[in-house]
């Protein structure tokens, strides 16, 4: 049972340590006061898509082609990066969207299918207690989501918002455009 919490969460924490979706948290929080719906409109994109990837296996990866996933990604994060940099020519601070919630949900439910967290998920799912694997999981997403959008925090109060907004918007394309190319 421990076995089933453990090896999951350890191993899906390292995985998306660093990894673009808690740098894009870390990005959307500098842009916005309202954290705790930026937190849930992530967590319940990681809901969906790792929920799901947990209950279906590997099949999602299996039926949609790889390319199709990073080209869906690529465009998703490089249209992110147009409306913040746009938003951060008015110095509205705005996220592109009014909702924070919607804001995050869309970036993590857009950009996680075929990740290697989610195949990670399904494939601890194949080995481990479903619903074990789900909890932690979602723990480990949790805990590095909180940590990006506090990290987000510090920053946008140390730092000047349209330049932030700068290297966020540029940061979202260079993502997007490294996954066109990978």
């Amino acid at each position: 049972m421990l076995i089933d919490i453990i090896i999951p969460f350890i191993t899906i924490a390292l995985a998306e340590l660093g990894d673009k979706t808690q740098l894009s948290l870390l990005l959307l929080s500098t842009k916005t006061k309202k954290r705790l719906q930026l937190f849930f409109g992530a967590m319940t994109g990681f809901l969906i898509v790792d929920g799901s990837a947990i209950l279906l296996g590997s099949w999602i990866s299996e039926i949609v082609p790889e390319d199709y996933l990073k080209i869906f990604s690529s465009a998703v994060f490089i249209l992110a990066g147009i409306f913040v940099l746009k938003s951060g020519e008015d110095g509205g601070g705005k996220l592109g969207f009014e909702n924070p919630a919607l804001s995050a949900f869309i970036l993590i439910f857009a950009t996680e299918w075929g990740d290697k967290t989610q195949i990670a998920s399904a494939l601890f799912a194949t080995r481990y207690d479903l619903l074990f694997v789900f909890f932690s999981v979602m723990l480990a997403l949790a805990v590095l989501s909180i940590l990006a959008i506090y990290l987000g925090e510090l920053i946008s109060e140390r730092l000047d918002r349209k330049k932030v907004s700068r290297v966020a918007g540029v940061v979202f394309i260079v993502i997007g455009v490294s996954f066109a190319l990978v």
